[in-house]
């Protein structure tokens, strides 16, 4: 199905801010971090312990941000959000030591909260409503990019003008870019004109206690899912090496795994408004319990860590998508930015934590505790996602009309 004009305009504006977002901010310290730590007189782990900070920062700052969403809209909340990006990278630039590093990182996370996936899948909800899916599926594959732009960018700037210009360079983006594309180039928002109509209509008729049970559930699958995701990442090439594959398979691997979570984001984009989130969450959840469990189950072999590294990177892209997918399968267009915001809490704080717990299990116990303890925290997210489509089914039951007897 061909994306309308006003879509691409929406998907095209996000695309670059949110490129640039998480390029030139969570991003840079993979470029940058090692070229900055001798400078500052900071401890490798140190630096890049900013991205947990900027992590905690955003979850912390999520319910005031819902608050500002409903209130303000997407475009002024996101721009604010440049300014504060711009901000934190001059602060970050000018940095003589960990007082002012570690203040950096609280002013990037505060933009996070701010700019970062909820509010741009909000800022599609508000001028598509509940047809933004396929947008939000879009956005996601194009924001999957970021690394691959930005690495070899930040890497060759770093080189011509040092890390301190380069930041400030990307201070300058947020600055003018990022932030007059939100307040000039985003379509005009349509939700706030629905009131009443399909804007207030939720997909689901939950009750107060099943709205929070939905929640509940939702919030279970997504952060668990993330905690898995994030905390096995960092540590994918030394469990690679633990099963048996050569520092240079892999690495192969290891590429192999980002390729295929591109895809996996793909394949919802064009599933479009085919797609089902709550299925895609069973999908993501069921392949990444298969996976971890064909480590421990099958002989080592490269044949397995194929298998394993296919599982695990379908699975993990797909994970990636659904999260942003489940709020507007169960609340109102008008109310998604604040569901949204309210579920990236525990997503982040479960992002922030999930790399210093998997690194500590597998340095104390073994490669092979952290698989298991990989296998059983999927498959508490896997039945999480199962309550709830079945609270779903329960809820719509109910509500189906009763026919009348002849």
């Amino acid at each position: 199905m061909p994306v309308s004009a006003r879509s691409a305009q929406t998907i095209g504006v996000l695309a670059i801010t949110q490129l640039i977002g998480w390029g030139t901010t969570f991003e840079s310290v993979g470029v940058l971090g090692r070229r900055l730590a001798p400078d500052l007189g900071l401890a490798n782990e140190i630096v890049y312990a900013g991205l947990s900070v900027m992590m905690m920062v955003s979850a912390l700052a999520s319910p005031l941000v819902g608050r500002l969403l409903d209130r303000h809209g997407a475009a002024r909340v996101m721009a604010a959000g440049s300014l504060f990006f711009a901000a934190g990278l001059c602060l970050l630039a000018g940095s003589g030591g960990i007082v002012t590093y570690a203040a950096s990182w609280v002013i990037l996370g505060l933009g996070g909260a701010f700019v970062l996936s909820a509010p741009a899948f909000t800022a599609v909800v508000e001028r598509e409503g509940a047809a933004g899916q396929r947008s939000i599926a879009i956005l996601m594959l194009f924001t999957g990019l970021s690394a691959t732009i930005f690495w070899p960018l930040l890497s060759l700037m770093s080189d011509l003008a040092g890390w301190r210009s380069t930041l400030l360079m990307a201070a300058a983006l947020h600055a003018f870019v990022c932030a007059p594309l939100y307040l000039f180039g985003l379509p005009k928002p349509i939700v706030y004109e629905k009131s009443g109509a399909s804007a207030d209509l939720a997909p689901v008729p939950l009750t107060e206690n099943d709205r929070k049970n939905a929640f509940l559930l939702m919030a279970i699958t997504a952060s668990i899912a993330s905690f898995v995701t994030f905390g096995m990442s960092p540590s994918l090439l030394e469990v690679l090496h633990q099963f048996g594959a050569t520092p240079e398979f892999a690495l192969q691997l290891a590429a192999a795994r980002g390729v295929l979570g591109i895809c996996a984001r793909g394949v919802d984009m064009l599933l479009g408004k085919r797609g089902n989130p709550f299925i895609t969450s069973v999908t993501g959840c069921s392949l990444m319990v298969v996976a971890f469990a064909s480590l421990l189950l099958l002989p080592a072999s490269a044949a397995t860590l194929w298998l394993f590294i296919a599982l695990y990177g379908f699975g993990s892209g797909i994970l990636v998508v659904a999260p942003a997918l489940l709020p507007l399968a169960l609340f109102s267009p008008r109310e998604y930015g604040r569901q949204a915001t309210r579920l990236a809490m525990p997503q982040n704080i479960a992002n922030a934590l999930a790399p210093v717990i998997f690194t500590a299990l597998i340095d104390r116990t073994g490669v092979a505790t952290a698989v298991v303890a990989a296998i059983a925290l999927a498959g508490v997210a896997l039945t999480a996602i199962l309550m709830l489509i079945s609270l779903v089914r329960r809820v719509r039951a109910l509500a189906a009309p009763v026919p009348s007897p002849p």
